[in-house]
């Protein structure tokens, strides 16, 4: 969860990408560059403040840093145990962080396992605007758009949620209850949603926003509920590997770029150009497991695009699916504005991770980078997304959309 927009930015800095400043691709091929004004994003001055005392010396450096060895295991039906039998160091787990915590797989979609007594799964959810969340799959239509958000898993933050969100007032706690119940699991818990999104454009081509967990042995497995369960989703939405033209990776926290690839390292989406910001990758470690995992594999395969700044993806007179810089969270995060006219959804990546950002849009959440940008960007974000009326489209809220305004 990585970058927002800094309040100062020139014009083109705000959600309502569609009114220019984005740059049109030819052909529908993502292309950005130096100076595109809606990539004009100061970042904030300041690093990071001080931790709670429950994580003690886990730090903020480069967000949570990763547990080595993983033990692989048997993949769902599409994949992939031997993809790995060590995981190289990410950047979300803290090496001595809370094993006991860790979030657990909803594999089967239809219930609490047996053997974990407490577990809450991701039940039928939506907004005004959607249907309800069936078989972890809802639907959201901007004109000629349709975004289509497909339940990854679901499980339980390794860190208490007062812990992950130092700060917030029980006024903000109250309002995002009401808002996200779900989110609040027993005790102080964190129940949380991984959440992609897919963008059908007419004629079925498709814009993948993120690609979520991954399989048993992902560089996410040391913290997040593998496997995940997106090759499912995307079949029970009608919508096949190579449907997909552009995979979005809104940032490159392992929780996003999982199924990116295949357990060889293949492009999982074998026509698909894959999507990043140029910060974002300058951003990265050279042994950061994002660059070994799907980074150094998809540049191998020549899928790798590198954008700078605002980025228009498709679009036409009925409308526009726009790439937007939101620093803040990562250095290099970006957010995805789909645009239909009278209905624009915002699909938010981690601008905001849980309601209470919602509800205070100045609560910080203790793994974002750049604190002070990330609030800067949260708020300038949901300004815009009101001023439209939008829909939020988020990652990790127990609802798919959340309507705005």
């Amino acid at each position: 969860m990585r970058r927002t927009y800094d309040g100062g930015a020139g014009p083109g800095d705000g959600v309502d990408a569609g009114a220019g400043g984005e740059r049109p691709v030819p052909g529908g091929e993502a292309a950005g560059g130096a100076g595109d004004p809606t990539g004009d994003v100061t970042r904030g001055a300041g690093g990071p403040r001080a931790g709670a005392a429950a994580v003690g010396e886990w730090g903020r450096r480069r967000l949570l840093r990763g547990v080595g060895a993983v033990a692989a295991g048997a993949v769902a039906a599409s994949a992939a145990g031997a993809a790995a039998a060590a995981a190289p160091r990410s950047r979300r787990l803290p090496a001595d962080g809370p094993a006991a915590g860790s979030a657990r797989s909803d594999a089967a979609a239809d219930g609490p396992a047996a053997s974990e007594p407490g577990w809450s799964r991701a039940e039928a959810s939506g907004a005004a605007p959607a249907r309800a969340e069936v078989a972890g799959v809802a639907v959201c239509r901007a004109g000629r758009f349709e975004v289509v958000a497909l339940l990854d898993a679901h499980g339980t933050f390794p860190l208490s949620r007062t812990d992950a969100f130092p700060g917030a007032s029980a006024g903000a706690w109250a309002d995002a209850r009401r808002v996200d119940p779900r989110a609040f699991g027993p005790g102080d818990a964190w129940e949380l949603d991984f959440r992609c999104f897919a963008v059908r454009r007419p004629g079925g081509r498709v814009v993948l926003v993120d690609s979520g967990v991954g399989p048993a042995g992902s560089p996410a497995a040391s913290w997040a509920p593998v496997p995940g369960l997106l090759p499912g989703r995307l079949a029970a939405a009608g919508i096949a590997p190579g449907d997909v033209d552009a995979v979005v990776l809104s940032h490159l926290h392992e929780d996003h770029y999982g199924w990116s690839v295949t357990p060889d390292g293949r492009p999982a989406f074998p026509r698909a150009r894959y999507v990043v910001q140029a910060a974002e990758l300058a951003a990265l470690a050279p042994g950061d497991a994002a660059v070994r995992y799907a980074v150094d594999p998809l540049r191998a395969a020549g899928r790798l695009h590198v954008v700078d700044g605002g980025t228009r993806l498709a679009g036409g007179r009925g409308g526009a699916v726009t790439l937007v810089p939101t620093p803040g969270h990562t250095p290099g995060h970006q957010s995805v504005v789909v645009d239909g006219g009278r209905r624009q959804i915002v699909i938010a990546g981690d601008v905001l991770v849980h309601a209470v950002q919602l509800a205070d849009p100045a609560v910080r959440y203790f793994f974002e980078e750049d604190p002070g940008l990330a609030r800067r960007t949260r708020r300038r974000l949901l300004e815009r997304a009101r001023e439209r009326g939008a829909v939020l489209a988020t990652a990790h809220l127990n609802r798919p959309f959340v309507p705005l305004g």
